[in-house]
């Protein structure tokens, strides 16, 4: 990686600001899933295990510039202690006196300040806001992959007001992955891509059309591609204004040799209900009338699993159907299956696909999970991401 990491730091003594993504799904006060928490366990430990006082900084949801006592980071400091099995210290403000207080009593240990967000000049990347940032600590590590597309100020502007920004433990792990698969992947090089939005993803497919062997497509996006063809597809969702793009995809495969694959089969039902009547069906059957496909089909699981059997490297972001309903959710299930039992380098990224691997029991056969949703996305789509190009490179 060719930019300085927090093992690159001499950390004995001094007080680190940590940049980590604590932005977890809460709910009634308890957090339903801490994924991103213990994604930053081996960075914070880390930092402790080399003498270091470890200052945390997220944002929590959109509380829009204010404070919003839903939104205050105090349940992730206790759930941090339970997981670090040591105390950590809760300050009531990311800056100020209540923020240096909590640092100077934490000496040694760990605090974590109240949600960056309650500041306006968080979001609006403030450099006087980064400054009193920075001025609580020596040192700034960014481990943070999931806000690295964004210019805020605990991300962009704050390493204006440190002499090293350097990336975490996790940021780094990210960085090699993502960037190896963008650099030099082994091959056939295989990624599947799924979802609701064709436009979500379109960087991702207009820049991997010309880095893949296979590019597999699923979930309601490719409907746009399918209508594109001609294809009936009933009430599906379709995005009429992206069906020239997908077209324009389709051909740029075929010119370049690349496997585009598309459902063959689907499961089809008058309504996004889970008691909704469903049935299976052939893409293309002019019998869908204005039902709409919410899966792939067993033929189509099958297909792509033959594409996926030999594969040396896996890139897989978005469900294949309305994962959240049960009897819609069986395709993304068998392709969780499939990318486990590739042997090579896999990489899953995206809510719902990172779903499907945990609840299928494979997350453990999956090489890396990506935390970083929009960002992963972004940084596969070719674009420069503020929170990594701020980061200090190695000399």
């Amino acid at each position: 990686m060719r930019k300085l990491s927090i093992k690159d730091l001499d950390l004995q003594g001094k007080r680190v600001l940590v940049r980590v993504d604590f932005n977890v799904p809460l709910e009634h006060g308890a957090i339903t899933d801490d994924t991103r928490i213990r994604a930053a366990l081996p960075t914070i430990q880390f930092a402790l295990e080399h003498g270091a006082t470890v200052i945390l900084a997220s944002h929590l949801g959109r509380p829009k510039g204010k404070p919003a006592p839903e939104l205050s980071l105090r349940p992730v400091a206790s759930h941090l202690s339970d997981l670090l099995e040591r105390p950590v210290t809760f300050a009531d403000d990311c800056i100020g006196e209540a923020a240096r207080q909590a640092v100077k009593q934490a000496a040694g240990g760990v605090v974590l300040l109240e949600n960056l967000r309650f500041h306006a000049e968080e979001e609006k990347n403030d450099s006087a806001f980064a400054g009193e940032l920075a001025s609580l600590a020596d040192l700034y590590v960014n481990d943070a992959f999931g806000a690295a597309h964004r210019a805020h100020a605990s991300v962009a502007a704050i390493t204006k007001h440190v002499r090293q920004a350097a990336a975490g433990l996790l940021m780094e792990k990210e960085l090699e992955y993502l960037g190896r698969v963008l650099q030099s992947p082994e091959r056939p090089f295989v990624a599947i891509l799924g979802g609701a939005k064709v436009s979500d993803k379109l960087e991702v497919i207009e820049n991997f059309v010309d880095r893949v062997d296979r590019l597999i497509i699923g979930g309601a996006m490719a409907y746009t591609f399918l209508k594109s063809r001609g294809t009936p597809v009933g009430r599906s969702r379709v995005e009429d204004d992206k069906l020239s793009a997908a077209a324009e995809l389709i051909q740029r495969a075929a010119d370049r040799g690349v496997t585009l694959a598309l459902p063959t089969d689907h499961v089809v039902a008058d309504a996004i209900d889970a008691q909704a009547s469903a049935m299976l069906m052939a893409v293309g059957d002019p019998a869908i009338g204005d039902r709409m496909g919410l899966d792939i089909g067993p033929a189509t699981v099958g297909q792509y699993g033959g594409l996926l059997r030999d594969a040396k490297t896996v890139v897989w972001n978005g469900p294949m159907g309305v994962f959240e309903i049960e009897q819609f959710a069986k395709g993304t299930k068998a392709i969780a299956h499939a990318v486990a039992a590739v042997r090579g380098t896999t990489i899953v990224g995206g809510g719902d696909s990172i779903a499907a691997v945990t609840q299928a029991g494979v997350a453990n056969r999956i090489t890396h999970i990506s935390t970083g949703g929009g960002a992963s996305l972004e940084f596969l789509g070719g674009r420069k991401l503020p929170g990594v190009e701020a980061l200090t490179d190695k000399t």
